[in-house]
Order: C-alpha cells, then sequence, then structure tokens
C-alpha cells in the first residue's frame, strides 16, 4: 500500500473510531452512566497490523483477536511496532480450542471466551508454565484475566456456558490458581433490531450482578449492530470490528 492510500487508510479508521465514540458517549449518556464506563475493543482479525497501528494511533487501546494462529504473529508485531511507553491490551475473543492455549498465553492479556472446566483449566496449566509458578506477585501468583462466556441463545451448538451453570462455573474459575476473572461475555442472537437483543444483554447483566465485586470488572457485550443497547443494558466493554474498519472481504 502506497504512503499515500495508507495515509487516507489511516485517517478513515479514525474517523470511523471517532463515530463510534460518539455514539458510545451518546448511548451512555441516555442511560445515565459515566462518560469512562465503556471501554472501546477494536476486533482486528483479519486486519494488517497497519490497520491495528492505526486503530492505537487514534486512541484504541484495546484490540480483539479470534484466531490463534494469526494474532501470535501479528500482536508480537504490533507491539513491536509501539513506543515503549504505549500499552496495549489484547483480548482474545473467538472460540478457543484447547491445543492453541499453549500459543495464546504468550499475547492475549484476556481470554474472553472461557466456556468449559478443561479451557480453563488448561490456561491457568500453560500460564503457570509460561510464568513459572514460583514467580510471585503481591502475595499470589502470576495470574492470567479471563472472562466466562455466556450462551445467551440458550441454544446447542453455541459457545458459552449455560446461564444456569454461570455462577458455579465463576466459583471453580475463582478457585484456580493462576486464573483472574474478570466478569463475563456474551453474544446476543442474531435479531431483527437492536432493541430486540437488549433482554439478552440485560439478563447477563443480571448474572454478572450476582458476581463478588471483584470479579466485575469487565462486562462484554454489543458488536457492531448492537453495542447501543448493550450500553443501556450495563456493558462495560464492547467488541467493535466493522464499525471500524468496514466490512471483510
Amino acid at each position: 500500500m502506497s504512503t499515500d492510500n495508507l495515509t487516507e487508510r489511516n485517517r478513515e479508521i479514525a474517523d470511523n473510531i471517532a463515530r463510534v465514540r460518539e455514539r458510545i458517549a451518546g448511548a451512555l449518556h441516555r442511560a445515565g452512566r459515566e462518560q469512562n464506563a465503556v471501554t472501546l475493543c477494536a476486533v482486528t482479525k483479519t486486519r494488517p497490523v497497519s490497520d491495528c497501528l492505526a486503530a492505537i494511533a487514534a486512541g484504541v487501546s484495546d484490540l480483539g483477536e479470534n484466531y490463534v494462529q494469526e494474532a501470535r504473529e501479528k500482536i508480537p508485531a504490533v507491539r513491536a511496532a509501539l513506543p515503549s511507553h504505549q500499552s496495549l491490551t489484547c483480548h482474545l475473543v473467538g472460540r478457543l480450542q484447547t491445543n492453541k492455549i499453549k500459543y495464546a498465553v504468550h499475547f492475549a492479556d484476556v481470554f474472553q471466551t472461557v466456556d468449559s472446566i478443561e479451557c480453563l483449566r488448561g490456561i491457568a496449566k500453560e500460564a503457570q508454565k509460561l510464568y513459572n509458578v514460583a514467580t510471585i506477585t503481591n502475595g499470589g501468583f502470576q495470574t492470567v484475566q479471563i472472562l466466562v462466556e455466556i450462551n445467551l441463545a440458550g441454544s446447542e451448538g453455541r459457545a458459552g456456558i449455560a446461564p444456569e451453570t454461570a455462577i458455579d462455573f465463576a466459583e471453580i474459575a475463582r478457585e484456580t490458581p493462576g486464573i483472574a476473572l474478570c466478569g463475563y461475555m456474551g453474544m446476543a442472537p442474531a435479531t431483527q433490531s437492536a432493541d430486540e437483543a437488549r433482554p439478552y444483554f440485560a439478563s447477563l447483566k443480571k448474572l454478572w450482578d450476582e458476581l463478588p465485586p471483584e470479579n466485575r470488572r469487565i462486562l462484554s457485550m454489543g458488536m457492531s449492530g448492537d453495542y447501543e443497547a448493550a450500553i443501556a443494558e450495563g456493558a462495560t466493554l464492547v467488541r467493535i470490528g466493522t464499525a471500524l474498519f468496514g466490512a471483510r472481504n
């Protein structure tokens, strides 16, 4: 891509981010919430390093990746291109295969799609190997941040655990060495309108409210088509891809 085209692309991404931030601000205002209550996570799956860097230059500090094989190369390249003082949080937002965890722990800061005991224990095991269990931080082992994914649609074949098992699963996560439970993640089923997604978001917020305060750090819900509805129901993080980068080819 030529320098002129790259500059135009960077400007396009920055303008899109500004528009989405305006809509986030409006949704927060309508909901009577604080303006800093929601984190914008830019979903960068299949996007090049240059798009990631453009988003970061426009003020985004959280990137969401779906595919371990892609992200294990891309995220280190993004970090290497940043100044040493620039912070970046990488969220793994795609379904996680247990055989890929050993690679994911090297680049992912937050695992958003934990939905099985096998996955939970796999992350803990690989993190402990990576950090060396003997490493002590503030009196405890180095921990990896996770969200438990909830199957809001309640349909078989979809990722996530059943809502009725959420509290029990969260308790297991809380007791797993090397794991820091930070909240819940969920996706509303495909609906005709964003308003139709609101009951699903409201049900996830109700579950999240039942967590102990120290585990209510992130409520990840809402994507490009329904993030304003998610914010109205209490989302603290929205996962936006298409509205920032355009439709994928």
